[in-house]
Parts: structure tokens; sequence; C-alpha cells
């Protein structure tokens, strides 16, 4: 019997009412996972070709 390891494929992408932009996963077995990325306290990307 093999083992299963979770290979997350990105679905979409929202953002809260509090700012957050949240990425939403899935895997082919029907598994489901999110990570929150928090903007607050952080500093802005420069620009591309920057």
């Amino acid at each position: 019997m093999g083992v299963h390891v979770h290979v997350r494929l990105s679905q979409w992408l929202s953002v809260s009412e509090d700012g957050q932009l949240i990425e939403h996963f899935r895997c082919r077995c029907g598994a489901t996972f999110t990570k929150v990325y928090d903007a607050d306290g952080g500093e802005p990307e420069p620009p591309a070709g920057s």
C-alpha cells in the first residue's frame, strides 16, 4: 500500500473584510486547505523592473 501525499493545487484567491489575502487550495483526493496572509505591518513590494 502506498503513502498518500497531498498535492496542493491553487484554486483561487480572496480578500477578507479585514484586508487579509486568503489563498485556497485543494488536493485531487478532495482535501481542501487555506493559507492566510496578513498584509498589516509589511512593506510594499517594489514595482516590477525596479
